[in-house]
């Protein structure tokens, strides 16, 4: 059995549905229609004891939907919902106290108090004695390195800042599962990679599951050992991150701004995206040739300037869907 198991899961909105121009305005008013969407439909999937789980697809797909059925913030339409053993309709409070949330668009601390204060508040709201409070701030100062503005007024942190501060106001109660929304979203490279390394570290030291939704492929090939793909409200891939990156993120994307003009048309594992003489940008597939050597055919003293990405998180599970739908 798992930490959360959800079994034949589904959501529904009525949309009000509106003509084009003045009249179709007014009929809505006085005679609306009305259609059901599916945000979720008819989901299954169970998430382990100590997993870090990435939980994503593009924009509209039901991930924010899912998490607040998870959370009990919205109740499902059918089917079932177990977290730590609790259903969180009937059960939201009991819950509460052993999950905790960070969505890396919403705020849960008080901006005009400091890091040290929302701590000490949120530690009160969970019923936590006080000196344990003071233990687990000396402890978490340590581990998130704190200490130059634990004790600075929220609204003047960094982001960066800010989002660490965040995640440890969701660590004071000791929560078994922690969900974390975007975690890293606006943050710049290395922000990144020191967030990525305390949820590791906080995965690691204090065994708390993770259910991470994310729009950055950095996040679920650094963090996760597994995903979960939703499109449409519906499971399209629930796979091991091992075979993930093998079938699906084995590409990088090459901008590079040139002396000279280059070709690269019969050139293997090499994908032009758009040449434009001395600006070329191309896809690589790494499992047939290195990004090195695709940079040593454009001749490294050639380049003026260039940037190495990944595939956009969409273009992945767009494929994904596409070859899944084939079946």
């Amino acid at each position: 059995m798992g930490i959360i198991e959800v079994k034949k899961l589904s959501k529904t909105f009525k949309i009000k549905v509106k003509e084009k121009g003045f009249k179709g305005s007014l009929k809505s008013i006085f005679k609306p229609k009305y259609k059901n969407i599916y945000a979720v439909k008819n989901i299954n999937f169970e998430v382990e004891k100590g997993e870090i789980l990435a939980f994503i697809g593009p924009n509209g797909a039901g991930k924010s939907t899912t998490i607040k059925m998870l959370t009990g913030i919205l109740y499902p339409d059918s089917g079932s919902i177990k977290v730590l053993d609790f259903d969180p309709k009937e059960d939201r409070k009991k819950l509460a106290y052993n999950i905790g949330t960070v969505f890396g668009q919403k705020e849960q601390l008080w901006t005009h108090l400091t890091p040290y204060d929302n701590f000490k508040y949120f530690g009160a709201i969970y019923d936590i004695p006080e000196s344990r409070v003071e233990q687990k701030i000396k402890e978490f100062n340590e581990i998130f390195e704190l200490e130059e503005f634990i004790n600075t007024p929220v609204r003047n942190l960094s982001l960066g800042q800010r989002i660490r501060c965040e995640i440890v106001a969701s660590l004071i109660h000791e929560p078994k599962v922690l969900f974390l929304d975007e975690p890293t979203i606006g943050l710049d490279p290395v922000v990144k990679e020191n967030i990525r390394a305390l949820i590791k570290r906080m995965n690691k030291e204090y065994k708390t599951t993770i259910f991470l939704t994310s729009h950055d492929v950095g996040d679920i090939e650094k963090l996760c050992k597994r995903v979960i793909i939703i499109n449409n409200g519906q499971i399209v891939l629930d796979d091991s991150m091992e075979n993930l990156k093998y079938h699906y993120l084995n590409k990088k994307i090459v901008d590079a701004k040139m002396k000279e003009k280059v070709n690269l048309d019969d050139e293997e594992g090499i994908t032009i995206l758009k040449d434009k003489g001395y600006n070329l940008k191309i896809e690589v597939d790494t499992q047939k040739r290195s990004v090195s050597d695709a940079i040593k055919l454009l001749n490294p003293d050639n380049i003026v300037d260039i940037n190495i990405s990944n595939v956009p998180l969409e273009e992945i599970i767009s494929n994904i869907y596409k070859k899944e739908s084939k079946k």
